[in-house]
């Protein structure tokens, strides 16, 4: 049985006749016995579909699909074989839908006399297992029927759902945001004459793209069957974005459930519009776009974002400088890559005095500035901030940065203030004025940070945590690993005259003469930040 394009919510009755001999009406045999496997079982056709049931809270009572060639509804496939018993006996028989749509007995069944009859059936005709990871080129089913009748008349077989079907129907806003839909839930279960059984192995299901027309418009959806009792709360689209639904519902078999998937903006706005609280990547995203016209909105995260795959266009350059306030929330983002020619990049190219980065931690980023041929560029490159004439405040970075001039794990060039930054792994790499936390430092003030794993390369002017340092103050900032200086007068972890404890004791000491409400603390190979 295969899913069609798309479907309408019926009740559909697909015709299949049985290609058989007609029976004849001999005389009985034995009072009211028929002449043993003399007269078999005729099906006159059979019906798929089921009782309407309540499928709030996504919508007004549904009917049960059935879903047929045209789009709306359903139909036996050729070569599909189901089963049948008469009043549970031990016999069954198998019947195979025939390209026409008859219906051939591989295993007929009988009657036996001329009294009403319970006839069972079921799809697949074996007891099994039934996969329902990936739906996304045909939807599972599992089937079970019934109908009764007595000799010589044809049964009617009436099958109904053993699974419940589920359908996304996105938003038009969100339509285009779309590109695959999952389902968490059972993605196996047992059945047994076309009940559904135990479900195992809980995961994301691949969903199957659909259309359906109503009222002359054709909507965009995706379906699966799944298995009644599983109470289903997320789903997944694109791969990464995962979306709580509103309500839990947990399905029962043969009905119906819309969902109707609105497009998240990711973001609250404060009520002085200036501000974006911001839960996913659609809203940090949508913040970078309205940022580019408006460089003093505000930003602040309240979860870890996940950016990766998706396009970032840093925050000003010389002539446009962000001057409001980054609050990472002491959330992190994710796998933020930037690719460009010209100079001023990192997550905020350009930030102004005013400006404020703050309690953020960045993870796998790949920062590269590149050199374009006429134009030049690929210099003050940076993770958190390309130019700092603001406060970069308990930043974290682990990632890969390069450029030519001016490169620093955290910050490229920095006039401003740099507090209680590291860059924790990865490798920085240019030219010249390369530092592990900054590029290079001109009347500004770097205090208590470090560079832990991962090389610091370049030219000239290279620095474990300053690259170049002039006309400026650094105060108790450390590095490991390569280079074999600093230019800013950092102090080296060699672990045995100085370890990551005596860094950890005077980096505290600087932050709280500084009056820093952040502390570093020891508890694994590395120090961490910690609020007080």
């Amino acid at each position: 049985m295969k899913k069609r394009d798309s479907i309408h919510v019926l009740l559909a009755a697909a015709a299949l006749l049985l290609a058989m001999a007609a029976c004849t009406k001999d005389e009985l045999a034995d009072g009211n016995r028929l002449p043993e496997g003399q007269y078999p079982l005729e099906i006159a056709c059979i019906t798929l579909g089921v009782e309407g049931g309540e499928a709030q809270p996504w919508g007004a009572p549904q009917t049960r699909v059935s879903e047929i060639a045209d789009g709306t509804g359903s139909v036996f496939d050729a070569g599909d074989r189901f089963a049948v018993q008469i009043d549970g006996k031990e016999e069954v028989g198998t019947y195979t839908v025939q390209d026409d749509h008859t219906v051939k007995a591989e295993t007929p069944l009988y009657w036996s006399d001329r009294n009403n009859h319970t006839v069972n059936a079921w799809y697949p005709a074996t007891d099994g297992t039934i996969d329902l990871g990936n739906q996304s080129q045909s939807l599972a089913y599992l089937l079970s029927g019934t109908g009764t009748g007595k000799y010589p008349d044809p049964v009617t077989l009436n099958f109904t759902h053993a699974l419940a079907k589920v359908r996304i129907t996105p938003s038009d806003e969100a339509i285009n945001k779309v590109q695959s839909l999952q389902l968490y839930t059972y993605t196996q279960c047992t059945y047994e004459k076309g009940k559904a059984g135990q479900g195992s192995q809980e995961g994301w299901i691949e969903m199957k793209k659909c259309e359906y027309t109503e009222n002359g418009a054709t909507t965009t959806c995706w379906e699966a069957n799944v298995v009644p009792g599983y109470s289903i709360s997320k789903l997944r689209a694109n791969g990464i974005e995962v979306r709580d639904l509103s309500s839990a519902f947990t399905p029962e078999a043969g009905k119906f459930y819309n969902i109707t998937l609105n497009y998240d903006k990711g973001y609250n706005l404060s009520a002085d519009g200036r501000t974006y609280e911001v839960y996913n990547a659609n809203g940090l995203l949508a913040w970078n776009k309205a940022v580019q016209g408006n460089l003093s909105l505000n930003c602040t995260l309240t979860d870890d974002i996940d950016l990766t795959g998706k396009e970032w266009t840093p925050i000003g350059d010389y002539n446009n400088r962000y001057t409001g306030t980054f609050d990472g929330g002491n959330h992190t983002i994710t796998g933020l890559t930037i690719n460009q020619y010209g100079s001023y990049v990192g997550m905020i190219g350009f930030l102004d005095s005013g400006g404020t980065v703050q309690n953020l931690t960045l993870e796998n980023v790949n920062i590269t500035g590149n050199v374009h041929i006429i134009y030049g560029g690929g210099d003050i490159v940076g993770s958190v901030v390309g130019d700092n004439h603001g406060t970069v405040t308990a930043c974290t970075a682990s990632g890969n940065v390069s450029g030519t001039f001016c490169i620093g794990g955290v910050v490229g060039w920095n006039h401003g203030t740099v507090t209680a930054c590291y860059h924790a792994s990865g490798n920085v790499s240019g030219t010249s004025h390369i530092g592990g936390v900054v590029g290079r430092n001109t009347s500004g003030t770097v205090t208590a940070c470090y560079h832990a794993t991962g090389n610091v390369s370049g030219t000239s002017n290279v620095g474990g945590v300053v690259g170049y340092n002039i006309s400026s103050t650094l105060t108790a900032c450390y590095w490991s690993g390569l280079p074999d200086n600093d230019n800013g007068g950092a102090t080296k972890v060699d672990g045995t005259t100085v370890t990551w404890q005596n860094a950890v004791d005077a980096m505290n000491t600087a932050l709280q003469s500084a009056g820093s409400e952040w502390r570093y603390e020891l508890t694994g190979a590395l120090p961490t930040l910690k609020k007080q």
